[in-house]
C-alpha cells in the first residue's frame, strides 16, 4: 500500500509539474504551449486528475503506516472496476492504446492487493489453530 501511495503521489507531482511528460506516458500527443484550442480543456483535467493522484497517494501512505486493514479491502472492488472502465476506454477507441496501462496498473494493484490480504488472513488464521 506504501509503495503504491508513493507511486501514485508521484505521478501526481510530475502531473502538476510537467503535463505534457504525463500525457506522453498515457500514449497522448503533447501539443506545444500555445498551440491549443480555444476550448480545450486538457490541461485543467490532466491538473484535476494529478490533483486527484497526489491526495490518493497521500491516503494510501497513511492508510499504510495506520495498518488500515478496511481501507485495504475497500481498494481492491474499486480498483478492479477502475481497471475495467479504463480498459474499456481503450478498446472503445475513446482513449489510445498507451492508456491502457493504466488500466492495468489499477487491475493488477488490486490483484496484488487482495492476494496479500487473503495470505495475511490465512497466516494470521494458521497462527490461531
Amino acid at each position: 500500500m506504501a509503495v503504491f501511495g508513493l507511486l501514485a503521489s508521484s505521478m501526481g507531482v510530475v502531473g502538476l509539474v510537467s503535463p505534457d511528460t504525463m500525457l506522453t506516458a498515457m500514449g497522448f500527443e503533447p501539443i506545444p504551449g500555445g498551440g491549443r484550442a480555444e476550448g480545450d480543456h486538457t490541461l485543467v483535467f490532466l491538473t484535476a486528475s494529478s490533483m486527484a493522484a497526489l491526495n490518493m497517494g497521500v491516503y494510501y501512505i497513511l492508510a499504510a503506516f495506520a495498518d488500515w486493514k478496511a481501507f485495504f479491502r475497500w481498494t481492491v472492488p474499486f480498483r478492479l472496476l477502475t481497471c475495467a472502465v479504463f480498459t474499456l476506454a481503450v478498446v472503445s477507441g475513446r482513449a489510445p492504446a498507451g492508456f491502457l496501462g493504466v488500466g492495468l496498473w489499477e487491475g493488477v494493484g488490486a490483484l496484488a492487493t487482495g492476494a496479500a490480504l487473503r495470505y495475511e488472513n490465512r497466516a494470521r488464521q494458521g497462527a490461531a489453530a
